[in-house]
């Protein structure tokens, strides 16, 4: 099942002039993978832009250049035993009910098994990341997204295991390129030593990102602010699907969509033909490069 394009058009307004200017706009950038670039693609990232073109055409060029040059995250994406180990290890589930108020999907994210030598940071992040590609793939657009991070089952031994090349690479990507509207990050269930996590992120966080964080203290309920704690998952103390459950729906949705990652693979950019100079990941992070993508709470 793939998100229809018309009904994309329906639901966001979006006319199929815009995505053929943009595509027309592609066949001038010669280093862009344009044959393997679908117009669901271009109206994800019109869509995520607010639908402004200039925007759209900062934010694909360099969303397809972060998965070039972030081999790490991006590199090779196959569901092999690393992808499958990650599930062991943690529960990645979109949840059924929308955020109270705005309507936005909220996708929840907690350790499973908390064993350290299982904790395998860049892995996880691989397999998140192929999780909410291939959910835009299937249900197209969203009016946004909000993350939640339940810290329950986290140790300071964690958070010492946290990679900070992925750190760094995987919040720049959400910021600058990835094709979703993102409104929250909230930390639920947030320990004593929630501290020592910020300190790891927060030099790697804009200031628009920082405003959408949120930290709930383990046993608040603020959270139902957001979302009613029955929407949660029933070892969060919610009502919705078990871990196990979560766990068996997304290895059956990345098998069942072995074809789409094999044309995602392919949409990496040729450095050698992009007008100017080749750009590397010194160029990304030396300050210089980004995107205007709009960050917004509303």
């Amino acid at each position: 099942m793939v998100a229809s394009i018309e009904e994309e058009y329906t639901k966001t307004g979006i006319k199929p002039s815009d995505v053929t200017a943009l595509r027309e706009w592609l066949k001038t950038q010669p280093h862009l993978p344009e044959k393997y670039i679908t117009d669901l693609d271009l109206l994800l990232a019109y869509h995520c832009c607010y639908k402004s073109s200039a925007v759209t055409k900062q934010v694909l060029d360099l969303n397809f250049t972060l998965r070039t040059l972030f081999a790490n995250l991006f590199h090779n994406r196959v569901v092999d035993d690393s992808i499958l180990k990650s599930l062991d290890v943690v529960c990645a589930l979109p949840l059924e009910t929308l955020s109270v108020g705005k309507n936005y999907k909220v996708i929840y994210h907690a350790l499973v098994d908390n064993d350290l030598k299982n904790f395998i940071f860049t892995d996880i992040i691989r397999t998140v990341l192929m999780l909410v590609d291939v959910a835009q793939y299937v249900e197209g657009t969203a009016p946004g997204y909000i993350i939640f991070v339940d810290l329950n089952r986290v140790t300071l031994g964690h958070i010492t295991k946290l990679d900070l090349q992925t750190v760094q690479q995987i919040l720049y990507f959400l910021q600058e390129a990835i094709l979703i509207r993102l409104k929250g990050v909230h930390f639920l269930n947030a320990p004593s030593f929630v501290d020592r996590l910020m300190m790891i992120i927060r030099p790697f966080i804009k200031k628009e990102l920082m405003n959408m964080v949120c930290i709930h203290s383990a046993g608040s309920n603020t959270i139902e602010k957001i979302i009613p704690i029955e929407a949660l998952p029933k070892e969060c103390g919610g009502k919705y699907k078990s871990y196990e459950t979560a766990k068996k729906e997304a290895i059956e949705l990345l098998l069942a969509n072995k074809e789409y990652f094999e044309n995602e693979n392919k949409k990496r950019v040729v450095e050698s033909l992009r007008p100017g100079k080749p750009k590397t990941i010194t160029d990304i992070f030396g300050g210089i490069e980004g995107s205007f993508k709009k960050l917004d709470i509303d």
